[in-house]
């Protein structure tokens, strides 16, 4: 009796495998767009490309954009779990926040003020993206400086194809640490989303606001709680007047302020200072696209502003010490696709940026503090009839203040469709030039040269049971040269930026593995291995692990229990009293959370409960910063 259930449950389990892979197969086939520009069909993309797809972002309502990229394999994310003005690190295979560039909807986004010229993920809320790509290894070819170590590619909303429609939503939420708990609301987000088609125009409107507060940035006995608030707004405007002519213009504005920790008298007197940093961006830009009977021919332009304002005020000698910092930043991108035949196509375009920044604080002037760069590239695609894919491409740079040169990659891979078997390669050359604030600024260093990074991958992807389980393993290899460090003279204690001699690496593995049960039930694990020299080992870890389970009950009702290790990792400290900073060892740490999401009255009203860090676990991300505890969110989103 026994054998003849299990045979039936056996049946029953493959039957259920295979008419969920027959569906599958009927869908569209999934598509990235961050190894061309253009979409490319997943399986004849050279690399492997994580992609965050708009029904998996539904299922983690709540979450920040940092916590979400932090499951990413080879991904980590630092300062997601610490309070809310807490700077993010972002630190993809071994690499630094300066050599990971971000992208929004086609554009490049940075604070041409800031040392490394980074973005801040902070200013983006996951209820505004549509989809994530992130694309790992060198890729200055198609994305020019700062893209050495990764790309995240993101995708905000767009119009729907109705006249009118959107949705408005609220959640509150606890904001405790492991030790102090407190399960009060003070964790606040809310937000509204219009959008719609009319004829031959569509239009979308976004606004979002945040506030939390509970918890001190930094730790200490005596620290008071520091509040974090955002309100972001976006606007996109778009005209079709044919299938071959579109036009879309977008404007953006967000603003943070949040207070931070300080200290006074000699460092011994704790959260005395009021400080508050208030800080800003504004964007707009417009992207035309015109269709032609072999190609495309493509305009991303962006434009922004950027003001940074740091206050702090001694409550004891009643001195205000205000540092302030403003950029400008243009980008206009014109690439074209000519497809030569099913097989072959080629990329062209020539890209413009420009860079300014001042701070009448540091003494550090417009008129200097500016330089742009001018780049021509192109990218080769072919796509063979007997499974081998290549992407070759170069980049030739002209920038204002340094030398000419060219970066390229060669990316082969062979796909055995037989046996559900495709094989990887890749070399890559990427560039970062040196910042404005590193090259003008009080402590900057005219003579710094751009830091230079050479990437290798081997890798392969193999799929079973028509898609029903799926793995993959990438080994890459990152050399790093010219990298730029702070440089402090131990007799005149004269402090500047300066490259740092010789050649630094980074090597490692990540695997990825997928497994569709049936209709109902997925399952999904990442583990990243990276093994980095010790100049770039400052908070990586060594190894990390991400498991995810998504279970469909009904179609009302979805839950995803998800697991993450972070091994141990390496960090600095600054003793304010001897002035000396030390090294420590920061102890590894593991979450488990859950989120349950239930749909009250369908395409009109659902309803999401989340718990994060369920076990408490009292962990540190950085040294002398709070984490979160234990947290509790409820929220609830209308449709119309």
């Amino acid at each position: 009796m026994k054998k003849k259930v299990i045979h039936f449950g056996a049946f029953a389990w493959l039957f259920c495998m295979a008419t969920y892979a027959q569906e599958q197969e009927n869908q569209l086939k999934e598509v990235v767009i961050s190894d061309s520009k253009f979409a490319l069909a997943k399986e004849k993309s050279g690399k492997v490309i994580v992609k965050i797809t708009a029904e998996e972002l539904a299922k983690q309502p709540g979450q920040s954009l940092a916590s979400i990229l932090s499951t990413v394999v080879g991904v980590e994310i630092n300062g997601n779990q610490s309070s809310g003005g807490k700077n993010l690190g972002t630190y993809i295979r071994g690499g630094r926040n300066h050599q990971t560039l971000v992208i929004i909807d086609g554009v490049p986004v940075t604070d041409a003020s800031g040392v490394n010229l980074e973005y801040d993920l902070r200013y983006i809320s996951a209820d505004q993206v549509e989809s994530i790509e992130v694309m790992k290894g060198a890729a200055s070819t198609l994305y020019g400086s700062g893209a050495a170590a990764g790309v995240i590619n993101i995708t905000l909303k767009k119009a729907g194809k109705k006249k009118l429609t959107g949705n408005s939503y609220f959640s509150l939420g606890t904001q405790t640490t492991a030790d102090k708990v407190n399960y009060r609301p003070q964790d606040f987000n809310q937000g509204i989303n219009v959008n719609g088609t009319i004829g031959i125009v569509n239009y979308l409107a976004m606004f979002n606001s945040v506030e939390i507060k509970g918890i001190s940035e930094v730790k200490g006995i005596d620290f008071e709680p520091d509040q974090f608030s955002k309100i972001s707004a976006l606007m996109k405007i778009g005209f079709k007047p044919n299938t071959n002519f579109s036009f879309e213009f977008f404007t953006n504005f967000d603003k943070i302020k949040n207070n931070y920790d300080g200290f006074y008298d000699n460092f011994t007197s704790a959260d005395t200072p009021i400080n508050i940093a208030k800080t800003q961006q504004f964007r707009f830009g417009f992207s035309p696209k015109y269709k032609y009977n072999k190609g495309e021919l493509v305009l991303n332009s962006g434009f922004s502003s950027n003001e940074r304002n740091y206050i702090s005020l001694n409550t004891f000698s009643n001195f205000t010490d205000f540092t302030s910092y403003n950029s400008k930043t243009v980008n206009l991108d014109l690439f074209n696709k000519y497809q030569f035949s099913n097989r072959f196509f080629l990329i062209v375009g020539t890209q413009f940026q420009f860079n300014e920044m001042d701070s009448q604080s540091e003494l550090i002037s417009k008129q200097k503090a500016k330089f742009n760069w001018f780049d021509t590239y192109f990218t080769a695609v072919y796509n063979s009839d007997f499974g081998l894919n290549v992407t070759a491409g170069a980049r030739y740079d002209k920038h204002s203040i340094y030398n000419n040169y060219a970066v390229y990659n060669f990316n082969p891979s062979f796909s055995l469709s037989n046996i559900g078997l495709k094989l990887i390669a890749l070399y890559s050359t990427a560039y970062i030039t040196p910042s404005l604030y590193q090259l003008f600024s009080p402590y900057g260093n005219l003579d710094l040269t751009p830091e230079k990074n050479n990437t290798i991958e081997l890798g392969f992807e193999k799929e079973l049971l028509n898609k029903i389980l799926q793995f993959n393993t990438v080994c890459f290899y990152r050399e790093e040269n010219n990298s730029i460090g702070f440089y402090t003279d131990p007799v005149s204690f004269e402090s500047n930026y300066a490259n740092i001699e010789g050649t630094n690496n980074a090597k490692g593995i990540e695997t990825m593995v997928s497994f569709v049960a049936s209709n109902k039930l997925k399952f999904k694990a990442n583990y990243t291995f990276t093994d980095v020299e010790v100049p770039l080992k400052r908070l990586i870890p060594k190894h990390k692990a991400n498991v995810n389970l998504d279970y469909d009950y009904s179609e009302k009702m979805n839950f995803t229990i998800s697991y993450q290790y972070v091994d141990h990792r390496k960090d600095l400290f600054f003793d304010g009293g001897t002035y000396e900073t030390v090294p420590v060892q920061l102890e590894s740490y593991q979450l488990v959370n859950a989120i349950g999401n239930f749909k009250i009255i369908k395409n009109r009203l659902s309803l999401f409960v989340s718990a994060n860090n369920i076990f408490n676990a009292n962990f540190t991300e950085n040294i002398g910063y709070n984490t979160r505890g234990r947290n509790f969110k409820l929220g609830v989103t209308v449709l119309y």
